[in-house]
């Protein structure tokens, strides 16, 4: 992945985080408009009530009831209950969009760049495998005449096949290690 690409998944992952911490701010403080409407009718339905029921009891008997409605002295403590009620859902909807975000985030910032950290730790372990096959190759060309000694000398044939053994093995693991480099770039 090229340094443009990243920057603008980079760029994108960052802008949808600040696009729902700000609609998670908005939604906390603003109040909830459906639940306004529904409090104030049954507050006034119940203040009525029990002013009724205040007036019939102080009321001597056969007395007009023109009792007029007031505040009860119970809706103080519920219209605060309702309150925190409704805090409370509003803390757990921010909670929600607030992973929600970072999920999206982590989706569009870490997979990237744990996509390019694998396909770098490759490359630099391609690199030194690289170099102790040049090392071996090295020991190789040194000791390219034991070789042609045959069996007369033994510790040199030993030492000359041992660096072709580390030559074939090194070689292998740094060919495999950046091809294995090229297909997690191209994202296989």
């Amino acid at each position: 992945m090229d340094r443009v690409r990243f920057g603008r998944v980079l760029g994108f992952g960052a802008r949808q985080a600040v696009k729902t911490l700000v609609t998670a701010v908005d939604a906390a403080t603003a109040e909830n408009p459906s639940a306004k409407g529904a409090s104030r009718s049954a507050n006034t339905s119940q203040a009525v009530a029990q002013t009724r029921v205040e007036a019939a009891a102080d009321a001597p008997a056969g007395a007009a009831q023109t009792a007029r409605p007031t505040a009860a002295a119970g809706t103080a403590p519920r219209r605060a209950a309702k309150k925190a009620a409704q805090a409370v859902v509003q803390a757990r909807e921010v909670k929600q969009g607030l992973g929600r975000g970072s999920r999206r985030f982590g989706e569009a910032a870490w997979k990237p760049f744990v996509r390019l950290s694998g396909v770098l730790w490759l490359e630099v372990s391609g690199v030194f495998f690289g170099i102790f096959a040049v090392l071996a190759l090295g020991y190789i060309w040194r000791l390219r005449g034991a070789w042609h000694a045959g069996a007369a000398n033994t510790m040199e044939h030993r030492s000359l096949l041992g660096a072709a053994v580390m030559l074939a093995l090194f070689g292998y693991f740094c060919v495999s290690s950046f091809v294995r480099a090229r297909r997690r770039e191209r994202g296989r």
